[in-house]
């Protein structure tokens, strides 16, 4: 009997699944945080520069 046979697809094989315990990968955490400060210094910009150009 081959593994074919036995196989179960919604079973984890342990090869990297199930390990996590429902945590997010830590690159994609970095990537996130990043992306939120970079969009956040981005929006602080355009409103100061909308800002400072409706005073003149």
């Amino acid at each position: 009997m081959s593994d074919s046979e036995n196989f179960d697809p919604l079973t984890p094989s342990g090869k990297g699944h199930g390990t996590q315990d429902g945590k997010f990968p830590r690159g994609l955490v970095i990537r996130l945080i990043a992306y939120l400060v970079a969009g956040h210094v981005f929006a602080a910009f355009l409103y100061l520069l909308f800002a400072v150009a409706g005073k003149g």
